[in-house]
């Protein structure tokens, strides 16, 4: 039995490809020091009851889950409440550093852990390992979460497929992809495949974000194409855009929605995907447009796929910057991996507001990139299709991409 006590990982939020990777570097890195390693079942919801669901975590489980995708610990939303907390778990099992690998959620409560250990003269360090498929937590520049890159492969696979499935048909599909308050993954998917039409909440920057924009924003795409003698393509809509669209346009929407004890819609419970492909087929109706289109949803099926190589390494070099950040004497910190590999704490203090909130990381839409990617890729109504496109539409002037997003147009002259 070892003597050096013990370390502690749990995992808490929503899967993502490479947590596995994290979990078995940290095991490795740890057994092989001489430390004990303990995993928790089900984040935070058993760690302060009389039975913690603990899983002993050898050099063998480590071995085997590093390369797999899911979560080896089972995980939870579960957030405690301060007077839930003793010291029962970090006591009896020595416990030297708590590992927590999830978003700012995660991060937080166990910053709230230490400190109150703290109070009872039990001193440990925690580090924090970010994650999520959705890139929006505040890394530095370039660094992307862990597990995004293998989500967006895993979106592009099927994307593609639903772009040569579109072609086949010659219909289109609306696809909706998950990304919270950022468009991310959406974009990266859209931008990927070549995606005629791609709509994020940050392209609202200059007029506000409603159902009827997103709507025109699509036919706009669908319009331009017929024009190009094109009968299909495909539309990704960053989920995003819920968060900043206001509850009584979603109420009014005409779509069935079940609802919370506040009276909130439950958006978890529809897919994105069929709210905007039902909204733009009675549009296209209205409009005497013939165009067939199918929602898909771009969520679940990519949160537990295998970590793609990027993921592997990069999985690998957090893992393994806990260890130097715990030996260095380093708490409350978030592990980060610069391009190059070199490992840096990244301090909650210095990311959070006033009230203590993790800032979402955004896409920048005015980088170049953004604006390479809408400028070149996308295809919508611009004044030289006007003419044209009132075959279609009585009012093309309302349906003109840089209208609607009250965007300069790049291309006009004075």
């Amino acid at each position: 039995m070892t003597n050096k006590g013990s370390i502690a990982i749990l995992c808490g939020g929503g899967p993502t490809p490479g947590i596995n990777t994290v979990i078995g570097t940290v095991a490795k890195v740890f057994l092989q020091d001489g430390y004990r390693v303990l995993g928790l079942n089900d984040g935070y919801k058993t760690i302060f009851t009389d039975q913690p669901n603990i899983q002993e975590i050898d050099f063998q489980m480590a071995d085997d889950i590093y390369k797999t995708g899911g979560s080896a610990l089972r995980m939870s939303r579960y957030k405690p409440k301060n007077e839930e907390f003793n010291t029962r778990f970090f006591a009896e099992n020595h416990i030297r550093l708590l590992v927590t690998i999830g978003g700012d959620d995660t991060a937080g409560t166990a910053n709230r852990i230490a400190r109150y250990l703290a109070t009872q003269n039990i001193n440990i360090q925690n580090i924090h390992v970010p994650k999520t498929i959705d890139n929006d937590l505040p890394l530095p520049e370039g660094q992307p979460t862990f597990g995004y890159q293998s989500a967006k492969e895993e979106g592009v696979r099927i994307a593609q497929t639903v772009y040569e499935d579109a072609r086949t048909s010659g219909n289109w599909f609306v696809v909706s992809a998950m990304g919270r308050e950022a468009g991310h993954l959406a974009f990266g998917i859209g931008a990927a495949c070549h995606f005629p039409m791609i709509i994020i909440p940050e392209m609202f920057n200059k007029t506000q974000i409603s159902l009827e924009k997103i709507i025109k924003l699509v036919i706009s795409s669908i319009v331009k194409r017929r024009i190009k003698g094109i009968q299909h393509g495909v539309a990704i809509i960053s989920e995003g855009v819920f968060h900043f669209l206001p509850m009584d346009e979603i109420i009014g929407s005409g779509i069935t929605f079940t609802y919370d004890d506040h009276g909130h819609p439950e958006l978890g419970n529809v897919s994105k995907a069929h709210i905007f492909n039902v909204l733009i087929q009675q549009r296209l109706k209205k409009l005497n447009i013939n165009v067939k289109s199918r929602p898909v949803e771009l969520g679940y099926e990519l949160r537990c796929v295998r970590p793609i190589g990027f993921d592997l390494l990069y999985c690998n070099l957090l893992g393994l910057g806990v260890k130097e950040l715990f030996d260095k004497g380093y708490t409350a910190c978030m592990v980060t991996s610069e391009p190059n590999g070199d490992i840096h704490p990244l301090f909650l203090k210095d990311v959070t507001d006033a009230q203590g909130k993790v800032k979402p990381r955004l896409v920048n839409i005015n980088s170049q990139k953004a604006k390479l990617v809408f400028e070149g890729n996308a295809q919508f109504l611009a004044p030289e299709d006007y003419q044209e496109a009132r075959f279609f539409l009585n009012n093309p002037e309302e349906y003109d991409f840089y209208k609607i997003l009250n965007w300069p147009d790049p291309r006009a002259t004075d």
